[in-house]
């Protein structure tokens, strides 16, 4: 309570402070009306469709977050990841791949990353074409016209996967007057940046426009085992556009094409387990540090000399936008084909030892969509209706090739050695990787010098085994052929760069949507809006797994009716915990050949969707509402071969069906109050209350990610939105937001899976509370000349990032307490803002924290964080024509 109280109190001061010049400002020199409506554009008045329709912000009974093009280019906004530190409710992560791994939020609700079968709960548009994963919308930006931030669910207007929210950027068209602009940059990490574009008539009803950018930076995160760095910065994109604009017709054409070569993403070491000094024993034998042991702000990872976190992107597209006036309605087409794919390697282990790694990893995403409205008025506009359909054919291939290193062997003998020295009062190994010298565990267990009994509680399995090896024994126990020569050996043991090789998927995805949304104007001020979509899916599974992992081959047989085999995994099971970690340790299974052969399904499902909506318009400048929304998330397959469960474990083998993970739905309720008393002050306040069934989850098991259907999740609060301009060159917006996301459990759903702990806990990487603070101040300060100062704040409150199951005092092994996150610009500009000289700074502070966290595959105790950006500053020049 006393934490929650801490953080309002700070959320209200936060607010108070940001509000506190802009009033003493009013009452200093109060703007005459005359001086406002010369050439005055409020803030307040940005045109949003998210109805489909153009409305300001203020007339739409949506929560929406609505960002201008100055602003979003005085915060330097250069892609969505950058949004959140203007919007309270929004926020993103990034996992394993800043290409496959970015995840974005919204109220708390997203769906987890790191695996190319998960597909978004935040829709993602741009220019109206649907993105369907949050990793392909996060290429670098052209010049916007405007972003709209829609918070809820929004299954009836906007394609496909929007139970979270949607997230509608718009870039700048062409103009029908010669113009553009060039800028460029220069920063610390050796930071270049250029863009440009140019645009203008080249025929009485055509324009063109075509843009350009390159951005370049060095990593931030050090290798403690060499001078490398991760997390660059290398990319650069060209985007053409033509548009055919005469009387009722007009045709907006779009092809761009984007590219990145990085290294991405490293991790610091937060915690460090039991397991910790297997891996600095096994990298200091080879002059290596095995897990960076200092600070986490250092921003230091020791990583695998021999391996890389390349990431190369390539991303095009092409879409089409007609818009036909028909007279008493207008007809809206929307046609597009993208193609997105990404070649990654990585070290898997996160570790200075080489375990794990992948190499050569592939996913490629190819998308046709078309979507199709026809809207008008009718009744004396008594009715705005709008009618339309949606398809979308995505093809979804990925091979995977997760491979073992040169430590594979080391590092398993080694973590049983020190584990099961105090059973047998000497080291023992496996595989052999310790050398002649460190004895098996069969050789051992049959060493005549020791009698059964001096091993304590283990004599009967000492006895037993020896019986069934023949060496000595007991009547009614049959001689095992071949047990006693397999136990004295070494297992076959894993060969450097075994595993996947390779593990391919296709899915093949067909959607269909018919919807409807309505506005009835019942009187002049108040209106109902009535929307419904119904949705058709159908997904086609195809799987090659194809892994040679030779540590498996022991295992295989024992499965498979080998006598020696099996009679020696049986000796093994009598130990508590000793063949299944064993088996998962040495022949896990990402890498598990049991698996191996060809895999297909098919599911299909409908979906019914909508929107029911009450306004009254108190006032012209006083707006109220309640909404319902029924929001869909579709199902899928989880592209991961560990999804398989194991018949040696107890399982019934591995199935297509096993892939499967189920469609998510959601239930949000929503009142709203958007107010407007002068064109300098906006104050916007929502309260929601939304429940997920079959909440789609991504969540890690120790040795594997697997997927888990969350039967109920309530995501519930408040949000408050401002925006101050006292007079044209000073402009504040404000935001706060309190988000109570959380997996409803009564401690029987989650037991003995990966959420244990995790029921009716506020959900990882949420903040319950969130505040937003931008202020920019153009003022004149010579002919033809203003200054710039610009600071936007994000203050997040306290948050779990995911690693264990929280403690006594709600904490996970790793968290952030509170803090804020500022950045700041100073410079001139001329008036019109074309032409500008500035000073920039990201992360003023320095703060540290985590954007998200694991636990460390096979390395129990061991969790790991994805540090934040550190300070980033730089010049900035731009010059208009």
């Amino acid at each position: 309570m006393t934490t929650m109280k801490g953080d309002l109190l700070a959320a209200t001061a936060l607010m108070l402070a940001a509000a506190t010049p802009a009033v003493a400002q009013d009452r200093e020199a109060p703007p005459t009306p005359a001086a406002q409506d010369q050439g005055y554009v409020s803030a307040n008045e940005i045109i949003v469709t998210a109805t489909r329709r153009n409305e300001t912000v203020q007339d739409v009974p949506v929560a929406i977050t609505a960002i201008s093009p100055q602003l979003l280019e005085n915060a330097g906004v250069d892609n969505v990841r950058d949004l959140e530190q203007l919007a309270p409710s929004l926020q993103s992560s990034t996992g394993q791949s800043a290409a496959t791994g970015t995840t974005i939020y919204i109220r708390g609700i997203t769906t987890g990353g790191d695996n190319p079968g998960f597909e978004p709960a935040v829709g993602v548009f741009i220019d109206g074409v649907f993105r369907s994963r949050s990793g392909v919308a996060i290429s670098e930006l052209p010049e916007l016209e405007r972003v709209e931030i829609l918070r809820g669910p929004q299954g009836t207007l906007f394609g496909r996967n929007t139970s979270a929210g949607a997230l509608s950027i718009f870039t700048a068209q062409p103009k029908f007057e010669t113009g553009g602009y060039v800028e460029g940059g220069y920063g610390n990490y050796n930071a270049y940046e250029a863009r440009g574009a140019i645009t203008g008539p080249v025929a009485e009803h055509v324009a063109l426009r075509l843009d350009g950018a390159y951005r370049k930076r060095d990593g931030y995160l050090n290798d403690a085992n060499s001078d490398r760095a991760v997390n660059d910065i290398n990319r650069w994109l060209v985007r053409g556009q033509a548009l055919f604009d005469k009387g009722p017709v007009s045709v907006r054409l779009i092809a761009d094409y984007y590219e990145t070569d990085e290294q991405c993403c490293g991790v610091v070491s937060a915690v460090r387990g039991p397991l910790a000094p297997v891996i600095q024993g096994i990298a200091a034998a080879q002059g290596l540090v095995g897990l960076y042991t200092g600070s986490t702000d250092d921003r230091v990872q020791a990583i695998s000399p021999n391996r890389a976190y390349g990431e190369k992107v390539r991303d095009y597209g092409f879409s089409g936008e007609l818009n036909y006036d028909l007279g008493g309605a207008k007809l809206t087409s929307i046609t597009a084909y993208r193609r997105w794919r990404v070649l990654r390697s990585q070290d898997i282990d996160f570790s200075g030892i080489d375990r794990a790694y992948r190499d050569g990893y592939r996913n490629a995403l190819s998308d046709f969509t078309q979507e199709v409205r026809l809207q008008g008025s009718a009744f004396g506009d008594k009715l705005d209706w709008l009618v339309g359909g949606f398809y979308l054919n995505e093809t979804n291939t990925l091979r995977d090739t997760v491979r073992v290193g040169n430590d594979s062997n080391r590092y398993v003998d080694s973590v049983f050695s020190a584990q099961l020295r105090p059973l047998f009062g000497t080291p023992v190994q496996f595989f052999g990787s310790q050398g002649a010298g460190v004895p098996t565990l069969g050789q051992v267990l049959l060493n005549p010098a020791a009698p059964p009994a001096a091993y304590g509680q283990l004599a009967p399995l000492v006895r037993l085994f020896r019986a069934q090896a023949g060496t000595a024994p007991i009547p009614g126990v049959s001689v095992v052929p071949g047990l006693a020569a397999l136990a004295v050996q070494p297992l076959p043991a894993n060969i450097p760069g075994q595993g996947n090789n390779d593990d391919d998927f296709r899915v093949k995805t067909n959607a269909f949507a018919l919807f409807t949304h309505n506005i009835v104007h019942v009187t002049d001020r108040l209106s109902l809006t009535l929307g419904a979509r119904w949705n058709h899916e159908t997904k086609d599974l195809s799987a090659t797994i194809a892994s040679n992992t030779g540590a498996c081959t022991f295992f295989n047989q024992a499965r498979t009716g080998n006598a020696a085999a099996a009679a020696y995994a049986n000796i093994l099971r009598q130990v508590p915990g000793l063949f299944s970690n064993l088996f998962l340790l040495s022949c896990n299974p990402a890498v598990n050949s049991e698996f191996n052969g060809t895999y297909a399904d098919k599911r299909s499902e409908d979906q019914l969707t909508g929107t029911l909506k009450l306004a009254y318009k108190f006032s012209p400048r006083v707006l109220g509402y309640a909404s319902y929304d029924r929001g869909y998330k579709s199902g899928g397959y989880n592209l991961d071969q560990a999804t398989f469960d194991s018949v040696l474990l107890g399982g019934n083998g591995a199935q297509a069906g096993d892939l499967r993970f189920s469609k998510e739905t959601v239930d949000a309720f929503e009142l709203g109050l958007k107010t407007q008393f002068s064109r300098t002050f906006t104050l916007n306040l929502a309260g929601f209350y939304s429940t997920f069934y079959n909440l789609q989850s991504l969540v890690f098991s120790g040795t594997n990610f697997v997927v888990q259907n969350v039967p109920k999740t309530t995501s519930k609060g408040i949000e408050a939105e401002g925006t101050l301009q006292p007079v044209r060159d000073l402009i504040f917006q404000l935001g706060y937001s309190y988000i109570d996301a959380r997996y409803n459990d009564d401690g029987k759903n989650f037991a003995g899976t990966p959420l244990q702990g995790k029921g009716n806990q506020q959900l990882d990487n949420q903040p319950r509370h969130t505040v937003t603070v931008a202020g920019t101040w153009t003022p004149p300060i010579a002919r033809g000349i203003n200054g710039l100062l610009h600071v936007d704040m994000r203050y997040n409150s306290e948050v779990n990032i995911p690693s264990s199951p929280p403690d006594a005092n709600g904490r996970n092994a790793l968290y952030n307490q509170g803090y804020p996150l500022l950045s700041a610009a100073i410079g001139v500009q001329s008036p019109d803002g074309r032409r500008s000289l500035e000073f920039w700074v990201e992360n003023l502070t320095n703060q540290t924290y985590f954007i998200s966290g694991f636990g460390v595959p096979e390395q129990n105790g061991n969790y790991a964080g994805y540090p934040g950006m550190p300070r980033f500053y730089g010049v900035r020049a731009k010059f208009g024509f």
